[in-house]
């Protein structure tokens, strides 16, 4: 007697929003706008001063909000506190509980230390909001040492924070997309890439626009981060199509056929071409160079949060995922760029950005 044995296989909804997404976008943003805080405000390094100072100010902002990002994606925000109620050693988001607080702590602390200078000034010349950049100054005087500790213990916090949201993603066995030590490379990557892209946009709206070696060097350094991004991607595409590496050679095999994966190969392809040849022929274009890095850091993560889900863990096919318009969808996505742009509002009406992108004569 013949068996025929049929086997359904069950559609999920994703696990990890877009508010996940919105997470790990803004907090690398902030950390790799942090990283290059330093030659210019820690370290002095002469021609870094306004690409830094902008890149602290967009460190500042992107940190502040991603927290809340991260909030929504647990579903029942309410409930944070089990993270620190029910600490699990074997889990990195429960260290990551951990590591952020660390992170913000120092990036707040590091930015008034920073700021201060530039707050007494704006209270000095009575601008807008001067009472409140007075009172935030408590004198203006610059404190050198402090800074230098605040910065170091930023840094630790960005290094936790960059490795755990790496690992996090890397430890998850049953996607073979995510299980690979490639991933918090291409985070890190991009990360840093999408911070210099937004630190040109806000240069583009500043004092030093029209810094032709400016905008150069941030056009160039956009275009070799794309570059290195595009060569990660290389190898895990080389790893997976010689079978070293079995794991990137299942994850090959699960998204290759997919057209949507095709088509984000393309363009991350095309995107960095065009970053080369803009930074090589229109160095100027800082809006359109600075869009291009933050839409591949964007792209990155959303292609493997989201794209790596429709991949079925079992079965064949792909799951269908349609951005709903809810908040767990496109009205999250637009909430979360509002509160961006108020804290950025915020910020810098007590700390105009004429005078975060203005260098001060004297100092290098």
């Amino acid at each position: 007697m013949n068996t025929i044995v049929e086997t359904v296989n069950v559609t999920r909804a994703v696990a990890w929003l877009p508010w996940a997404v919105q997470y790990f976008f803004l907090i690398g943003l902030s950390y790799g706008a942090y990283l290059l805080s330093l030659p210019g405000v820690a370290f002095r390094r002469p021609g870094w001063q306004v690409p830094s100072r902008l890149a602290l100010l967009a460190a500042l902002v992107c940190g502040l909000c991603a927290p809340v990002a991260l909030l929504s994606d647990l579903h029942q925000p309410g409930r944070f506190w089990h993270f620190y109620a029910y600490f699990t050693p074997s889990s990195w988001m429960s260290w990551g509980s951990f590591f952020i607080p660390v992170y913000l702590t120092g990036l707040l602390l590091y930015a008034w230390l920073a700021f201060r200078p530039l707050l007494q000034q704006h209270a000095d010349a009575r601008g807008r909001f001067a009472w409140a950049a007075r009172w935030l100054a408590v004198g203006g005087h610059e404190s050198r040492g402090p800074l230098l500790m605040a910065a170091l213990l930023t840094l630790v916090g960005a290094v936790l924070v960059a490795v755990y949201t790496g690992a996090e993603v890397m430890a998850v066995r049953a996607r073979p997309l995510w299980h690979t030590p490639l991933l918090p490379v291409q985070f890190f990557l991009t990360a840093v890439a999408g911070a210099l892209g937004l630190v040109m946009l806000l240069n583009r709206f500043g004092p030093s626009r029209h810094d032709a070696a400016l905008n150069r060097r941030m056009a160039w350094g956009v275009a070799w981060l794309l570059l290195a991004s595009l060569g990660v991607g290389l190898v895990w595409l080389v790893l997976g199509m010689t079978g070293l590496s079995a794991n990137d050679a299942e994850a090959l095999r699960e998204v290759g056929p997919s057209q949507n994966w095709q088509t984000v190969a393309i363009w991350a392809v095309g995107a960095t071409g065009l970053a080369w040849w803009l930074g090589w022929k229109h160095p100027d274009a800082s809006l359109l160079i600075g869009l291009l890095a933050l839409h591949s850091a964007w792209m990155v993560r959303w292609a493997i949060f989201i794209g790596g889900q429709e991949v079925p863990k079992t079965g064949a096919g792909y799951y269908s995922y349609q951005l709903p318009l809810g908040p767990d969808g496109l009205l999250g996505i637009l909430g979360t760029a509002g509160l961006w742009v108020f804290i950025f509002i915020v910020v810098t009406n007590v700390l105009p950005l004429d005078r975060v992108g203005r260098a001060t004569p004297g100092q290098a």
